[in-house]
């Protein structure tokens, strides 16, 4: 009972249940809404690239009972420039925010707690070494980092796309010579035979050029790399400090003198002990990380169109304020979500921190 005390008070306090009753409703709500991504969303009569409705173009939001059915529900949000369902689109990029934001603090925790703990458990010069290079890191711009990151990676795939376009192009061309050398010689000289041999080369062995999604793909990766390369950091001082702490207690001496290794000792004692610290962390990670992939995605460096986000969705909102006419709910309606969100995940980090950590106990909100 004295165990269970910390945990019953925290988990009967409002704040985590109001935290997690709004992250659970944006994520069955964010996730649920995907098809509408890949155009399959029967209850959207809008496609997701249909800019020929202008009549549905930047519809405020609509509340009344004038369209029935589903589709009435979609627009509760309004539409944008091309006539799509704001709602449909701030939810699906709810899902790829919280996404990004999932992974990345994933990434921060493993490689900080990983890096962390060997500095602090190894001590001495290898500990300098690896926190000098802590330093370094920090004193990086985080935004130069990002911007070299994708224009690297920009520069390899599109290197590696032309050597593939150029590769397939120089194998269709020798594959339509052979044909061409195996007609009749009266069909060699028709230029329809080799149009059509041609075109049969291209169904079979295609251009070569990377499909749209995969470049999607390939961005989103690029973000997650840029935000998990920096924010990794903070967890690696975090977890360096706790785990000198630990190496001077009475249980962490006793296995070292019955001879228990340097790795049984880190992964026995002392990161079951870290547990606290790295799920508090990681809850207060993820807002971060969701933040940071908007903020990217707002500068147009992270996510970009068409794949909607919470960034890029309030980037469009925000041209479309201005002192003539303001469709106001194109940015309106992605900021709140956004900030709805990063309360709620702030108040179930909070809440088990007041679970987690021993100073915090008793503590009332």
């Amino acid at each position: 009972m004295a165990v269970r005390s910390p945990w019953r008070s925290v988990l009967l306090r409002p704040r985590l249940a109001i935290g997690l009753a709004v992250i659970a409703f944006m994520v069955v709500a964010s996730f649920a809404s995907l098809p509408y991504l890949l155009g399959s969303a029967a209850d959207d009569p809008t496609p997701r690239y249909n800019a020929g409705r202008v009549e549905q173009a930047r519809t405020p939001p609509s509340w009344g009972s004038s369209q029935a059915g589903s589709h009435a529900a979609s627009m509760l949000m309004g539409s944008d420039g091309l006539g799509r369902s704001l709602l449909h689109r701030s939810l699906v990029g709810g899902a790829i925010s919280l996404t990004v934001g999932l992974c990345a603090a994933a990434a921060s925790v493993v490689i900080g707690v990983a890096y962390g703990a060997i500095a602090g458990l190894a001590g001495g010069r290898l500990d300098g070494v690896m926190m000098r290079a802590v330093d370094v890191l920090y004193g990086l711009p985080y935004i130069l980092i990002v911007v070299l990151l994708a224009v690297a990676i920009d520069a390899v795939v599109e290197r590696s796309t032309v050597a593939r376009v150029n590769r397939i192009a120089q194998a269709r061309e020798a594959h339509v010579d052979s044909a061409v050398r195996a007609l009749p010689p009266e069909r060699r000289a028709d230029p329809r035979a080799r149009l059509e041999l041609e075109r049969e080369a291209m169904l079979l062995m295609g251009t070569g050029e990377l499909p749209s999604s995969a470049r999607e793909i390939i961005n989103i990766a690029t973000l997650l790399l840029a935000i998990g390369s920096v924010s990794w950091l903070t967890m690696a001082r975090v977890a360096r400090g706790e785990v000198i702490a630990l190496k001077a207690m009475p249980f962490v001496e006793a296995a070292r003198a019955i001879g228990v290794s340097r790795a049984g000792i880190l992964f026995r004692h002392i990161l079951p002990n870290l547990t606290g610290v790295v799920i508090v962390y990681a809850t207060l990670a993820v807002p971060q990380a969701i933040l940071q992939e908007s903020f990217l995605s707002f500068l147009g460096i992270g996510v970009r169109p068409p794949l909607p986000s919470w960034g890029n969705l309030a980037a469009e909102g925000l041209s479309e304020i201005n002192p003539y006419k303001s469709h106001w709910w194109l940015i309106a309606f992605p900021c709140a979500l956004l900030a709805v969100t990063l309360v709620s995940l702030n108040l179930v980090g909070d809440s088990l921190r007041d679970a987690l950590d021993p100073k915090w106990r008793g503590r009332r909100p």
